[in-house]
């Protein structure tokens, strides 16, 4: 086994329907829910961020006339409404797990306090930072990063709906070039989107390595947690 604490970052999408839909889809919830708790029975101490964009995305309604600071709030609302979800998804199939928020709602979750999920997670169970980074204007990939070092976890594996890091669109281009390895300073060069810009320099300043790989296969996941070569990798 590779890691010993991992940061999971998924997108609110991937638990929708076909992994690209509005809304919660209960079997892919599941699915997605089973695929962790799977890598969390090997041993491995499990930290998840989950966007919100399968229930508000800014970028998608620009044109709502609400301005930025309302719409990202609603957007760490959608996180949690998600986090919450999963949690029960866990929990239905046996597994310990907590929801801790940047945004205070104490009926739903407990605050993050990173002390507490720390022991959560020395304890066995899976945690779900939700609410963002508490902030507007940061992206759940910028909580993911900052959850990931704060907490002390030696990798971040992004799941996506592609195989990896290409050097164009893949689903606009079949001549597309996945990358296996790519360092951080050569990702900056070739002008790759991986992240957003806040989270990608936190990771380099930080030397956090990054797996990017395809979660529609849900078995992934456990490869690239084990260190398998699945994905692309992210390193300093």
């Amino acid at each position: 086994m590779t890691y010993k604490r991992i940061m999971l970052k998924l997108s609110g999408e991937a638990l929708s329907k076909d992994g690209k839909g509005q809304g919660l889809h209960q079997p892919t919830l599941h699915k997605v829910a089973a695929a962790i708790a799977a890598v969390s029975r090997k041993g491995m101490e499990i930290v998840v961020v989950v966007g919100g964009g399968n229930i508000w995305r800014y970028r998608d309604t620009t044109d709502s006339g609400i301005e930025r600071t309302a719409s990202d709030a609603m957007g760490m609302l959608a996180t949690i409404m998600n986090s919450v979800a999963l949690q029960a998804a866990l929990e239905s199939m046996g597994v310990f797990c907590r929801v801790a928020s940047a945004v205070q709602v104490p009926q739903l979750a407990e605050p993050y306090i990173r002390r507490r999920v720390i022991r959560h997670l020395e304890k066995g169970r899976i945690v779900i930072c939700a609410g963002g980074t508490g902030n507007p204007f940061f992206t759940t990939d910028s909580a993911a990063a900052l959850r990931a070092l704060e907490l002390n976890c030696e990798c971040v594996l992004k799941a996506t709906n592609v195989n990896g890091i290409y050097d164009k669109d893949p689903k606009k281009f079949r001549s597309a070039k996945l990358y296996k390895e790519l360092t951080y300073a050569e990702a900056l060069e070739k002008h790759l989107n991986i992240m957003d810009q806040a989270a990608f320099s936190l990771c380099q300043d930080q030397k956090l390595p990054i797996v990017v790989f395809n979660f529609t296969d849900h078995k992934n996941l456990m490869k690239a947690a084990m260190g398998e070569k699945v994905g692309t990798l992210v390193h300093a």
